[in-house]
């Protein structure tokens, strides 16, 4: 067994034994359909990765692009909780959490494109995927820097008086971030509804925890520095998973509290595409390993199988309806127009757009719009 196999197994077992009774509620409550949506949402999350990484590597796609495939229950078990007024906010590894929102895959492919029809009109590529109506504020490149923006998300809130939470995605990485510490503090000191979930795959890059940051057991134990509620969870065991997500959620709801989730995961590939050495800092059995033994779509559906809900058949249809999916998203995306050249000085500033007196007469906005 390798360290980070280790690692995995003494999380799970500590996070399992925490939430035992809180599992048993809340997922209890979910229907053989919606159990079968997750298995088919987590699919279509990684054929989706999977079509971007093909035509990433033909030059179809420019910037970067960092794939979530192997953390696909996170983003998936954190968008079944969501309660219509919930708002959710990621990093740069975002296509997962987009999907699982709901966003389609052919706004999110033809934003990798450049497209037009992309859901940032092609402007922002993949680590800035947006969907307001949704309550999905993306997307951000800035290590650590969706975290001050995940506390607005939960003042504002607060302050509105709406029954609701917001959900913070970070990697294990970005905790080492001053703004982190900071947003940890203010959430702490202001009682917000956040819910910062650190996603951790164990190399920030291509660095592994044990040599990026200064911990004794987990890095969610920081949230104790704060006076902050914290906990594990085990992101191969998607039963689970809700469970711990479904208790920081309503605490931050009901008491308007802020918690700290630490995610035990994995990714596949390297920190983004343009990680070469992404074999190297990892041994191939320990990939190996994760894949036959943690991955967390195989295993939810070893658990469907066991409680006689699907079928190998019924799996395989699933699996099928995803690849078409994401190949159509592909025709879509090669098909739609590049933006106008003229677009370029539009969604730059709000109060331009709008028309405002202070779009009008701002002077930091573009000379010919004063």
């Amino acid at each position: 067994m390798t360290t980070a196999d280790s690692t995995q197994a003494e999380k799970s077992k500590k996070s399992t034994s925490s939430c035992v009774s809180t599992q048993a509620v809340i997922n209890l409550t979910l229907t053989p359909e919606q159990k079968i949506k997750a298995l088919a949402d987590m699919w279509r999350i990684r054929r989706f990765e999977q079509q971007a990484l093909k035509f990433y590597n033909q030059d179809k796609i420019a910037g970067f692009l960092h794939l979530y495939i192997g953390q696909e229950s996170i983003a998936v078990a954190a968008a079944s909780l969501m309660n219509g007024q919930d708002e959710m906010i990621t990093a740069y590894r975002d296509h997962g959490h987009a999907l699982a929102v709901g966003m389609s895959m052919e706004e999110c492919m033809a934003e990798l494109f450049g497209k037009a029809t992309g859901c940032s009109k092609g402007k922002g590529g993949s680590m800035h995927f947006f969907a307001p109506d949704k309550h999905y504020w993306g997307g951000h490149g800035i290590v650590g820097g969706q975290v001050p923006l995940g506390l607005g998300l939960a003042f504002a809130l607060k302050y509105k008086k709406i029954p609701a939470c917001a959900l913070c995605f970070l990697g294990d990485g970005a905790v080492n971030q001053g703004p982190v510490s900071e947003s940890l503090n203010f959430a702490s000191l202001f009682e917000l509804p956040l819910v910062i979930i650190i996603e951790n795959n164990g190399y920030s890059m291509g660095t592994s925890l044990e040599r990026s940051s200064s911990i004794q057991h987990y890095l969610a134990q920081r949230a104790e520095g704060f006076d902050m509620a914290w906990g594990l969870a085990n992101g191969s065991n998607y039963y689970e998973l809700r469970a711990k997500l479904h208790e920081a959620m309503e605490r931050a709801r009901s008491e308007s509290k802020p918690f700290l989730l630490e995610v035990a995961t994995y990714r596949y590939y390297g920190h983004s595409i343009a990680d070469a050495n992404a074999k190297k800092y990892r041994s191939a059995e320990e990939i190996e390993n994760y894949k036959a033994n943690h991955d967390p779509i195989i295993l939810w559906q070893k658990q469907l199988l066991e409680e006689k809900l699907l079928t190998e058949e019924s799996i395989t249809a699933i699996d099928e309806a995803a690849k078409k999916e994401a190949a159509a998203s592909v025709a879509f995306a090669e098909a739609s127009p590049w933006p106008d050249p003229e677009s370029i000085f539009s969604d730059v500033y709000y109060e331009v757009d709008q028309d405002s007196e202070a779009g009008r007469t701002g002077a930091h906005f573009f000379s010919d719009r004063v």
